[in-house]
Order: C-alpha cells, then structure tokens, then sequence
C-alpha cells in the first residue's frame, strides 16, 4: 500500500504548480470528521504546500481503513482531496446454521458484522474462520461457509454467509482409566463430553454430541470433581480422541491418577480482628476439622469470609488460601489468609436503563448511597429487590473504582412490560368454561403504583374486583394498599341450590422492619347473603332428627388482619431462589355478625439445580395451613375451602367441602395444603418453559385429615409480554364420586 501511496503522491507532484495553498476541500468522505482530516493533513489555506506532509498524510488516511481509493487534485493552488469510501454492511444473513433468528442475531454480535459496519475482505475472511470455529466447536467437522457480497449501491453491501454443516461427530463411549473410586455415573454430572445414551432425546440423558471447545476443560472438570470428594492427588490428563470418521463416532479416552482421600487436619484464618474476629468465623464454615476435604466447600468459605470483610467496607477485601498437605497421614491444613485493602465508600449511585421508571422508584431499593461505606450483601440484596419489584426483567449492578478508596456503583436496569390487558380462563367439570380477564398496570407512569380492574367470570361464579398498591408510601419502608370487590358464587347440589353474594373492601397498610420483613395490618368489611332454593320432592321428605335445612342468612363480616411476611427470592414472575413466608391472624368481630379467629401460616422454597448438576431445573414448594376459631359467630360463609390452582391442581376451586345432602353441616375448619413443583426450560430465549407437579390438601370440620385428596399433572408456563400465562393439565387422585374435579385450567397474571 505504502509504494501506491508514494506513487501516487510523485504523481500528484508533477501538477502542483503552485507553491501555496489558497483552499482545501475534502470530497465523498463522511466516516472522518473534518477536524481529523484537518489534523492528519497538517496544512491549512495559506501554508506553503509540502509534498512530504501530503505524502505522510495518505499514508494516515489509508491506515483508518475507510477509504478504498484517494485522488489528490490541484488546481493553481485550490487542493481537493478525493477519497472512495469502502461500503458499509447493510445486511448480514447466516444460513444453514441455525433455525432461530435469535441464535442468528446472537452469533452475527460475536462476528461483529453489524448492520451499519465498514466492509472489508479481511473483516469478513475474519469472520467466515471465526464461524468455521464456532461449528468445530459445535461437534461439526468437515464444515463449508460460503461468503456471497452482493452490492446494492456504492455505498452498501449484503453479506451472505452460507454454512454446509459437517459431520457430527457422536461419542460412542467414553472411558476413564485409572479410576476406581468415581466412576462414569460421576463424571457425566460435570463433563461437556459424554457418550450417547440410551433415550438420549429425554431431559437428563445425553445426547453424545461432541463439543470439542470443551474438550481442554472436561479434564480440569474431572479434577475439581476429586477435590470435591477429597482427592487433592488425583490428576487428570487432557483427553485423548479417536475419531473413526466413516462413521462419524468417536471414543474419548481420560487418563487419572486418584491418589488418596484427605481429611481437614486444621484450619487457620489470618485476619485483622479489628475488622472481623476470626473466632466467630470457624463455626461457620463449610470446612469441617476431621471430614474429607472440599474443594467446593473451601471456596464457599472463602466467598464467606470475603463477604463479611467486604460487608465492612473492604470492597477489594483478598481471601487466599493455601492447602498444606501431609502425605504420609493424607490430612491436610487449610490456612486462609486476608489482605482486606482500603475501606472504600459510595462516591455516586448512576442509575441507566430506566426509560419509564422514574430515578427514585430504581434509588429506593439501592441500599447504598453517596457517602456510605461499601458493603457487598447491600449489592446483592438491592439486586435481588430490584428483580423482585416486576418493573424489569434484569438489572445489574456494575461497581468502578475511581480512587483508593472511592467508588460508583452503576445499577443499569431493563425495564419489562408492565401495564398489560389479560385475558384467561379454563374448563372445570362444574363450573364449565371460566373466563377472567383483568386491566392492570404495576407500574403507573414508573411511580411503582399499581392500579388494577379484574374480573372472573363462569357458568357457576364471578367476581370483579378494582385495587390500588404502593409498595413505598413517599419513598419510605411504609407500603400500603386498598382494594373493594363484588362477587357471587353459585351451587348447584343435588337437592339444593345455593348462592352467596358478596361486596365488600379492605385497607391494609404495612412496613419492613428489617430487611426482606415486613409487618402490617389489614382491615376488611364484607356484606354477605346467603339464599337457598331447595328441590320440591326433597323438601315433601321428613327432615331426621338432629339435621336442619339452610336457611336465607344476611351478614356482615368486619375483620382486622395482622401479618408478618418475609420474601427473600431473587425474581418477581420466576423466582430460582429464595422464600418466601407468612403468618396472618385474622379477628372477625370488630363490629359485625360474623366472629372468629382465622390464623395462617404459608411457607414457599425456591431451588435451582443448576449448580448441583448444570441442569436448568426449578425445585418449587409450597405450603400452607389455616384454622378457623369460633369466637361467637361462624357463618357458613366463613368456611375454610380447599380446590383450584393455589391449593389442590385437579379438582376445581372451592371444591372441598362438598355437600350434595341437603341438609346443614358445619363450617370447615381445618385445612392444610401442599404443592409439588419440578421445572424444566422448554424455549428459554422466549421465557418458556414446562413442569410436573404434585398436590396434596387436607381438610375438615375438627381435624385437617377428614378429606383427603391428591392430584398431578404437567403445566406449560410463558413469561409474555402481556404478563404470566400458565396452562394446567390435571388429574385428581383418589377423588370420589360427587368431587368437582377440574382437568384443564389456564390464566394470565397467576404464578407459583
């Protein structure tokens, strides 16, 4: 390039006639901006014209990569500079890959091919090798790409990648020699690279695919893996490969020496005690004296121990450990050792991302601001809360050191859909079709407001329903919420016909004591009507002794409700972490007809697996137990019941207690509900996935074992853009003739 350049410039000499520039001017060149160009001339109107300058300065301009030609013109003294821009990328296509457009536009970001971006013979070489790689990685050997350039003006280019995957190669056996006390069972939890087996197109099994990008690392799995078990000997050679290419299967063959298990000998935590007393540290860690050795456990201890040092404002706190083995007895001595740095606090808290939500909605679940010092379970919490909220569908927060001992916290949030219009129902053998749609909006112009309008409705019930929550009452720890209703419920027996009507309100207003806590009360006043209608053959019969029929009942129920909740998982619509519990009280007989005593507990656990076994599976339980207490008063309106989506999947909602008699039974007052959930990813780019699940209820009039029921069944659940969509397929268990069983249920805006 450099011999074009100075030809070009010997050339360009041979006309400059004149000495002196009177004008520049810089033509087709928009990707350089005019002070550049400037600066990379060196010369200006009025300067002598300098060959070498000029000469230097197409070198420059040359070396930007923009330019596929540059002319130099003078005409008496009036220099024009043309330049010929190299295209841009219009379009960028990838076919032959993958099926998913999304896959596409995640592998086009790492070619770095973007729309918009300058077009180069090397830039797209570059790339095709970059793709080359990215399918030997994937397990495809033997792969064609295809580059296609089609101009579509002088400026603009399309790129057509065309890929002709490979073979795949499939790992037919993998074989580990040398080890005795782990087997392939073991291994296969850690390793990319494990042979195919049997139903290898079930969740669990695989599938063989090899992915030779992976293939350096499975050896350093295996290793971890001994240390894990308190093998601090063992090692691990790189595997070794044969590929029997007419067949396109493969052996992977590893090569371990186990060694010996270790025991904890000692452990040893060298830190300041002005900043941490190590004596309140030993109990504890992970690591026990005179257990086997883990690797895992050690570097759980030590995220522990850094956390409490960085929970003191010791942002780049250092934990090291060292391992001092005895051979001989096989016990080793683990001494942690900690340099805790500078105290660092808040220099500023940047908040990005947050289009609609308003600064103050994101700042008041930061827990850190300008002037604090630094602690790390603050960071991890806030974004935990923030995740909580449903305003956003991720959020980070980035920590950038800007002095010895200052630092900005950056917390860059995406904001998720959070006005929504649902509409939802399912199919219950009683009520027959149902229907319920809501209008609702968590997030009212980003106040954090939630204002919602809901109603349900089916051949046997509806109720409607309008609400208002502030989660943060002026900014502050205090939440509160009001909400008023109207419903009606219809049952239809074999010898009567009920219907109970209800309107009705509450208040309720709270505050977090401490964090994740929060207490509060909750005041609701309810009118009810309970008529019945009975069958005029059944009402010819004689009523036995000791029974008595329903009789037309109007009532009020006035209740003041006190709680305690506790939330601590990590994501409002799919939580894979974390509780969340509660206990409320609630007194009827403020006023009122109706008085009783209503405790309850509910517990739920959230657990992802995939730390355990890289599987992306979901544990969810759920709990809950109430009791009703006459204090006075118990309508029938005031029963406990048991059935539907929150309870017992299977049989339809407020199935239990069922009373086909005729006659008057006392309210239940006893239940207690459990719920089984395991869930698997099913398209995880779309916020999809699927689950079985397990349910089991108990309830009754004296004790909570009078009814008994069970049901299963599998559901589908969407993460969409209007809000959460499960759908519930059910099958009761041990249900008896007359249950109001449902096998088919979906709604928007309920979760676990």
């Amino acid at each position: 390039m450099k011999n074009r350049i100075t030809l070009l410039s010997l050339a360009c000499a041979t006309v400059l006639s004149a000495n002196s520039i009177k004008s520049i001017e810089y033509v087709n060149v928009s990707k350089v901006s005019p002070q550049v160009l400037e600066e990379t001339l060196g010369m200006r109107a009025g300067e002598t014209l300098d060959e070498n300058k000029l000469n230097e300065a197409l070198i420059k301009f040359y070396s930007y990569g923009y330019f596929d030609d540059i002319v130099v013109d003078n005409d008496n003294g009036n220099l024009k500079i043309l330049f010929k821009e190299k295209p841009s990328i219009a379009n960028v296509d990838i076919k032959g890959y993958k099926t998913r457009s999304e896959d596409n536009d995640a592998i086009k970001k790492v070619l770095k091919l973007n729309k918009g971006s300058m077009y180069s013979e090397k830039r797209v070489k570059e790339a095709k090798e970059q793709l080359l790689g990215m399918l030997s990685s994937d397990g495809f050997i033997n792969s064609v790409v295809e580059v296609e350039t089609e101009k579509l003006s002088d400026s603009s280019v399309k790129l057509t990648f065309n890929v002709n995957k490979g073979d795949e190669i499939i790992i037919r056996e993998a074989r580990y020699h040398g080890a005795n006390e782990l087997d392939g069972s073991d291994f296969k939890k850690v390793t990319a690279n494990k042979e195919k087996e049997f139903a290898s197109w079930w969740f669990g099994q695989s599938d063989g695919e090899m992915k030779i990008d992976q293939l350096k690392y499975d050896a350093r799995r295996i290793n971890d893996l001994y240390f894990e078990k308190g093998y601090l000997d063992a090692d691990i050679k790189e595997p070794f490969l044969d590929i029997d290419f007419a067949s396109n299967q493969a052996k992977i063959d590893f090569f371990v020496k186990e060694g010996e298990k270790y025991t904890t000998n000692d452990i040893k935590i060298y830190l300041d005690s002005s900043i941490v007393d190590p004596e309140e540290i030993y109990s504890e860690l992970k690591l026990k004296v005179d257990r086997t050795f883990n690797i895992k456990k050690l570097r759980d201890d030590q995220e522990y121990i850094r956390t409490l040092v960085a929970d003191k404002g010791y942002a780049y706190a250092e934990v090291k450990f060292d391992l001092k083995k005895n051979e001989a007895e096989h016990r080793v001595d683990v001494v942690f050792s900690v340099v805790p740095g500078e105290q660092v606090y808040i220099n500023d808290v940047k908040i990005s991302g947050n289009a609609r939500t308003l600064d103050r909605v994101v700042r008041r679940d930061v827990y850190l601001a300008p002037g604090d010092m630094y602690n790390l379970t603050d960071i991890k919490d806030a974004k935990n809360k923030l995740k909580r909220s449903s305003f956003f569908e991720d959020v980070q927060i980035e920590e950038k050191r800007i002095s010895e001992d200052k630092m900005d916290i950056s917390v860059k949030v995406t904001e998720a859909p959070t006005g929504s219009i649902m509409l939802g129902g399912g199919y219950g053998s009683y009520d027959k079709l149902m229907i319920n749609g809501s209008v609702s909006d968590t997030n009212i112009f980003g106040s954090g407001l939630t204002l919602s309008l809901s109603g349900d409705l089916s051949k046997r019930s509806n109720r409607y329903e309008v609400a208002l929550k502030n989660p943060s009452i002026n900014d502050s720890d205090y939440n509160g919420d009001i909400e008023a209703h109207s419903t009606k419920i219809e049952y239809r027996r074999s010898q009567y016909d009920s219907d109970v009507k209800t309107k009705g309100f509450s208040i309720g207003a709270g505050k977090e004591i401490i964090r994740n806590t929060y207490v509060g009360a909750r005041y609701g006043l309810d009118f009810v009507k309970e008529t019945y209608e009975y069958d005029s053959d059944f009402l010819r019969k004689p009523i036995p002794a000791g029974k008595k029929l329903f009789e037309d009942t109007d009532y009020t129920n006035s209740s003041i409700t006190p709680y305690i909740n506790y939330d601590s998982t990590n994501d409002f619509y799919f939580p894979t972490d974390g509780i969340k519990a509660g206990a409320s009280v609630e007194y009827a007989g403020v006023g009122g007809d109706s008085k009783y005593i209503k405790p309850g507990v509910n517990f739920r656990y959230f657990y992802s697996l995939e730390d355990l076994t890289e599987l992306d599976w979901v544990l969810r339980f759920k709990t809950q137990a109430k009791m009703l207490i006459d204090n006075g008063q118990i309508n029938q309106g005031d029963s406990l019941y048991l059935g539907g989506p929150k309870t017992l999947r299977g049989y339809k909602s407020y199935a239990f207690p069922n009373n086909d008699s005729g006659y008057y039974q006392d309210p239940y007052e006893k239940m207690w509900s459990n719920q089984f959930e395991v869930s698997f990813p099913l398209v995880p780019s779309a916020k999809m996935r699927w689950g079985l699940f397990y349910d089991y209820g108990m309830i009754g009039k004296s004790s909570f074992s009078e009814v008994k029921r069970s049901g299963t069944g599998a559901l589908l659940e969407w993460i969409s853009p209007m809000g959460p969509l499960q759908l519930i397929f059910a099958k009761p268990i041990g249900d008896k003739p007359g249950d109001d069983t449902s096998s088919f249920e979906f709604s928007f805006g309920t979760s676990f």
